[in-house]
């Protein structure tokens, strides 16, 4: 049997622009951007027979084959390798897979090779790197087997990977970095979704509605500049949004506020984006930098560290406007600055500089994934 062509594909970093928090809960809204840094995924047939799993971040590849339909390591720490840094390639493998069960084909053997561009000397930059792989790795293993998916269902399938894994994320940057470029995003529920998949398959979760949920372009701010520092300090969103659930925060008025406001905030922002408002929108950023640190204060989350306190503080000295992009607690924070004034963006990232914050050269990726 002939070799088949290899595939190569790519997916793009995120940063929200607005709606953090409350976007993991189904139905509300945020805004994301895409960022033209890379995760790139290259599938081909395997030199044995299995499935061989390797990232330019960890020191040697894992060796796994199919069993029941999952990937289990050929050894103790193929097992390691796969369970842990590999985790989300392995989950986005076995996604596709299932996919190709219910068409009546067999589980490939592939070659899977991811190459980064999300980190820094193996530190995350808090660009989104476990939904850019999982984008990337269903895109290019589904296309190696033979499979055509749309964009939508490429993001599809990469929820139902993902969910599997950890059911409090949004997909918000799944969604960025399926389609690019600026978005309003609407989380489904998933585990709704992981139940349609159960009980009708993972076909009828690609085609089937999903209620709540909507991604839709958003023109990009007019006038103004993004601007990206990061703190060098990497955080978990997963432990950031748990730990709102271990503080008994959720269900109580600080929380119905912190919902209701920031749904307004960021109707208010898609609203400037679409009318070309740029003082609009940086009044609704700077919204969402106070709301933000009103629940980081009553619940104590740790969300601002003072090198994003002071990411922020610069970019309002010059009039723009600034917040944590993601789930804060380091990571990046992000800037929208007047476009026209180079001196103000110069000096903002010198005092981001001062304060221990790396300006990261960084534009929006106008396009997803690669076709």
């Amino acid at each position: 049997m002939s070799a088949r062509p290899t595939v190569v594909r790519r997916a793009p970093g995120k940063l929200f622009v607005a709606g953090e928090y409350a976007v993991v809960e189904p139905g509300n809204q945020a805004i994301l951007v895409a960022v033209d840094r890379y995760i790139t995924v290259t599938v081909a047939d395997p030199a044995e027979p299995g499935v061989l799993l390797a990232t330019d971040l960890a020191p040697r590849p894992a060796r796994c084959h199919w069993q029941d339909g999952r990937l289990a390591g050929r050894g103790p720490q193929d097992e390691r390798l796969a369970r842990q840094g590999l985790t989300h390639v392995v989950a986005a493998v076995e996604a596709v897979t299932r996919l190709l069960a219910e068409r009546g084909l067999d589980a490939p053997a592939l070659d899977v090779s991811v190459s980064s561009g999300l980190h820094d000397g193996g530190t995350k930059f808090g660009l989104g790197s476990s939904g850019a792989v999982t984008v990337a790795t269903v895109d290019a293993v589904a296309a190696f087997c033979g499979l055509d998916l749309s964009y939508d269902e490429r993001y599809r399938l990469a929820v139902l990977a993902t969910a599997g894994l950890d059911p409090k994320g949004s997909g918000g940057d799944l969604a960025a970095s399926t389609w690019g470029g600026w978005l309003a995003y609407r989380a489904p529920d998933r585990t709704a979704v992981l139940d349609l998949a159960r009980r009708a398959g993972v076909g009828e979760a690609l085609s089937a509605p999903w209620p709540g949920h909507e991604v839709r372009r958003l023109p990009p701010p007019r006038g103004l500049a993004l601007e990206v520092g990061w703190t060098g300090n990497p955080a978990s969103t997963a432990s950031l949004v748990s730990g709102l659930d271990r503080r008994t925060w959720r269900g109580s008025a600080s929380h119905r506020r912190f919902v209701e406001t920031t749904g307004d905030f960021v109707r208010a922002a898609v609203d400037a984006l679409e009318a070309g408002d740029g003082n609009g929108l940086l009044e609704q950023i700077r919204r969402a930098r106070r709301e933000l640190a009103r629940v980081d204060e009553a619940v104590g989350l740790g969300i601002f560290t003072p090198e994003l306190t002071a990411l922020c503080d610069a970019a309002e000295t010059v009039g723009g406007a600034a917040k944590p992009s993601g789930a804060g607690g380091g990571d990046c924070g992000i800037a929208l600055l007047d476009a026209e004034a180079s001196s103000d963006i110069a000096h903002v990232r010198k005092l981001w500089t001062t304060a221990g914050v790396r300006p990261l050269q960084l534009r929006p990726a106008m396009e997803g994934n690669e076709e």
